[in-house]
């Protein structure tokens, strides 16, 4: 707890993230992710890994813009800094443990913007500079402080917003890294389904490249004898995707 205060107190953020619930919400996701990182390890490695290989066969490698940062645990940030002449990692907020990651690298610049802002792929993608845009384990994430502003008054805000913001990676001209869970499950301690939740509010999404499982909250983490686990998406190749599943 006390740490978490310290990170509330002291991470930089603009006062409308802070009532926005940016804030809280980074904090709360790097007191989690320190609690689970032996359940979430091979999820991180299988996303880092992907991300990695969307930087091969690139004609050049001038910018790399990383949408929705966070903490840096799915971004191989050492493979992209000696790949890239410029970084951009591109959030809300820029907790201290990223803050210090970026530390001395002279390549690596940090972007604050509300990526659920309409035009703000657009603004930080499309540079006719940026040969790589990475977004990671953040589209199922947009909708969660908006929907939850709004309860039940607007039952579509979710699915817009997971729209808006694969319409705004279909537009650009650079390569496009998407690794997004689509899908939560409940499950009791013998295996049985309790509970299912779509995470990208009824939209869909081409066949991937890879697909993989999440333990996001292992047994104890948010009930004894319940733990979540999401099912994961990864496109090297986001155009590539789009045009494979286009008829013919």
């Amino acid at each position: 707890m006390l740490i978490d205060l310290f990170h509330y107190l002291t991470t930089p953020a603009s006062w409308a993230h802070r009532r926005g619930g940016h804030l809280r919400e980074s904090v709360l996701l790097r007191s989690r992710s320190r609690r689970c990182r032996t359940a979430w390890a091979p999820h991180l490695g299988r996303a880092r890994a992907l991300v990695a290989q969307a930087c091969d066969g690139l004609a050049q490698a001038r910018t790399c813009v990383v949408l929705g940062s966070g903490l840096l645990d799915d971004v191989p940030l050492d493979h992209l800094a000696a790949r890239f002449a410029e970084v951009r990692l591109v959030d809300a907020i820029h907790p201290w443990p990223t803050r210090w990651a970026v530390r001395g690298r002279a390549n690596v610049t940090l972007v604050t913007d509300d990526l659920t802002r309409p035009g703000a792929v657009d603004a930080h993608g499309g540079d006719a500079t940026v040969d790589l845009v990475i977004s990671a384990n953040l589209l199922s994430q947009l909708p969660i402080l908006p929907v939850g502003r709004t309860g039940e008054s607007d039952d579509h805000l979710g699915g817009r917003i997971v729209r808006a913001h694969l319409d705004a990676l279909s537009r650009l001209d650079a390569r496009v890294c998407l690794v997004t869970d689509v899908e939560q499950r409940e499950e009791d301690r013998e295996g049985r389904l309790t509970d299912r939740l779509d995470l990208l509010h009824g939209e869909t999404l081409p066949p991937p490249d890879e697909t993989w499982t999440w333990e996001l909250a292992p047994f104890g983490e948010t009930a004894r004898h319940r733990r979540l686990v999401h099912r994961v998406q990864g496109y090297r190749d986001w155009h590539t995707a789009l045009a494979r599943s286009k008829p013919a």
